[in-house]
């Protein structure tokens, strides 16, 4: 936007006429006139003055785009991305928790049955909190196909640090996970060689780590998505979709759904037929990773 564009914009945001911001200026309404129509400019002194008198940067006033810093969040998109980014972050912390708590509860002398049903139970759970989240988003989506930038450079930037720190964080606990279930695998096999608590000992390390990935994980996805919540260009791309883009989405969605009923059929198979309940989880770990490979393989448009 120009000069006289972001004026007249800042004038109508305060409801003052060209005669009201002229006195305040003390200036004619003719200068404010030409001011906004670009046939002259003002002074630096005016400039300052109109600068602290709307709250805005001289450079932004000058060739930015004053409407952005002044845009307001008027459908709730912000509540609405970060309620269903939390509620996400929890849905994949469960399944992974799942595990953990199962494997945990294997090596306390639980029954592998019980702790795979308790696993199997947890994970409806999760199913659940993303189905309806995820239909709840699709439907603000479909209410509000397109919104305007209404985040600040500021707001964006101390987001980028914070993501930053989450994917640090993240990533450092899943990787202190590992370091310690390398040293204490060791310690352990050591120590417990040959005894009936080595098995024991192993779920109960196996439980742990999962829990621990669990949190890594919730960091890492809660990271990414509130960064993506900031990239309001993508989001209205991604809501008012080609014809094509559509028909993609949907078989990227059936295929999915196929890949996660085998990966569920294979984790009770495991689990009736060699009652393994508490390692057949891996089906849908490797289900997720088939829907990753597929959504990627199938949702490009074309576009080189």
């Amino acid at each position: 936007m120009s000069l006289g564009e972001n004026l007249q914009y800042l004038r109508k945001q305060k409801d003052i006429t060209q005669e009201q911001l002229a006195e305040q200026l003390e200036v004619s309404r003719q200068s404010v006139s030409k001011w906004e129509s670009g046939a002259s400019y003002p002074e630096m002194e005016k400039l300052l003055q109109i600068s602290s008198m709307f709250h805005c940067s001289m450079d932004t006033l000058l060739q930015g785009d004053v409407s952005k810093e002044f845009a307001e969040d008027s459908s709730g998109y912000d509540r609405v991305y970060n309620q269903f980014s939390r509620w996400v972050t929890g849905g994949v912390g469960l399944i992974i928790a799942g595990t953990g708590v199962a494997a945990l509860l294997e090596g306390a002398g639980i029954d592998e049955g019980m702790c795979g049903a308790f696993f199997f139970a947890l994970l409806i759970v999760a199913v659940m909190i993303l189905v309806v989240n995820g239909m709840q988003y699709d439907h603000f989506v479909e209410r509000n196909p397109h919104l305007e930038d209404f985040y600040t450079e500021e707001e964006k930037e101390r987001a980028y640090r914070r993501y930053t720190v989450r994917i640090a964080a993240g990533i450092g606990i899943i990787l202190l996970a590992v370091l310690f279930v390398l040293v204490a695998d060791e310690s352990l096999g050591r120590l417990l060689a040959g005894t009936a608590m080595a098995e024991k000992a192993d779920d109960l390390l196996g439980g742990g780590f999962l829990l621990a990935v669990a949190a890594g994980v919730s960091f890492l996805v809660y990271g990414g998505m509130q960064k993506s919540k900031y990239n309001i260009d993508e989001y209205n791309k991604e809501a008012r979709p080609s014809p094509e883009q559509k028909k993609r989405k949907a078989l990227v969605g059936k295929v999915c759904a196929c890949i996660m009923l085998v990966a569920t059929m294979a984790y009770m198979l495991l689990g009736f037929l060699w009652d393994l309940w508490i390692r057949a989880w891996v089906a849908f770990a490797v289900g997720g990773i088939l829907c990753g490979i597929a959504a990627v393989a199938l949702s490009r448009d074309g576009e080189e």
